[in-house]
């Protein structure tokens, strides 16, 4: 079965979504909690996300760098 277009997981070039992630695309993409998300803004732990007005969006590349980073660190653990 297809994947929605609107799924985060839904790629088009390099593996990446085509447009910015929303908080809930960050969620579904990792499978934790809004809560979780804010709470790594908050804390500054998460991947780095950025306003457009009052609207949180992340670039799916700095997300896709952030997950490497997190998994070289577990690996290095």
């Amino acid at each position: 079965m297809p994947v929605p277009p609107t799924d985060p997981r839904a790629t088009l070039r390099s593996g990446l979504p085509d447009r910015y992630l929303t908080p809930d695309d960050i969620c579904a993409l990792l499978s934790v909690p809004l809560e979780t998300v804010y709470a790594w803004r908050k804390k500054r732990t998460g991947p780095p996300g950025f306003r457009i007005g009052k609207h949180l969006r992340y670039d799916p590349a700095a997300v896709h760098r952030w997950i490497t980073e997190q998994q070289t660190a577990a690996d290095a653990a």
